[in-house]
């Protein structure tokens, strides 16, 4: 299956993904080609809605002490929910389709998430640091929502303007 990552200003990341309901082939297929475009972008987490499928099934490999993400700690995530929110973190935060950008973000300190897993069986996480960020990170791409809609209006309109030249610069690249 071959994936891209779907960018900025793309209007499918505002999508709204769909509860997933068959936990078949196609899920299990889906979830295998998202694990190595995230590894190869250095990202830690992907939503399916960023690799252009609007279901509620996300991925996140949060780097070990050394830096590594290894397969046995990848997390597959269909259908969260949150059921607890504790404390404020405020994290820089960067997303595989807004590359080249970062900006501090608040999010909840602790999260408490029930999900299902890719044959559908119903688990609990509790999340505090990095991977309670990513969560809630991942989580607000199933709603359509982008990291950078959490900036003040002036850091949006400042957002913005860099980003229009970052892609100018990245088209020149190409065509040269």
């Amino acid at each position: 299956m071959q994936l891209q990552i779907v960018e900025y200003p793309d209007k499918r990341l505002r999508q709204k993904s769909k509860e997933v309901k068959e936990f078949d082939e196609n899920l299990h297929k889906l979830l295998d080609a998202m694990n190595p475009i995230m590894i190869n972008t250095n990202g830690i987490g992907l939503a399916a809605i960023q690799v252009a499928h609007p279901i509620r099934a996300l991925i996140l490999n949060i780097p070990d002490e050394d830096g590594e993400q290894p397969p046995e700690n990848l997390l597959e995530i269909i259908n969260p929910v949150i059921i607890e929110a504790e404390g404020e973190t405020v994290y820089q935060e960067g997303c595989l389709s807004v590359p080249q950008f970062y900006e501090d973000i608040k999010r909840h300190e602790k999260v408490k998430i029930n999900y299902q897993d890719r044959d559908g069986n119903t688990k609990s996480l509790e999340a505090d640091g990095l991977l309670a960020i990513a969560i809630q990170h991942e989580m607000d791409h199933l709603e359509g929502i982008l990291f950078i809609d959490k900036l003040s209006y002036a850091r949006r309109k400042k957002f913005e303007k860099e980003y229009k030249k970052l892609q100018k610069e990245r088209k020149a690249k190409k065509s040269s």
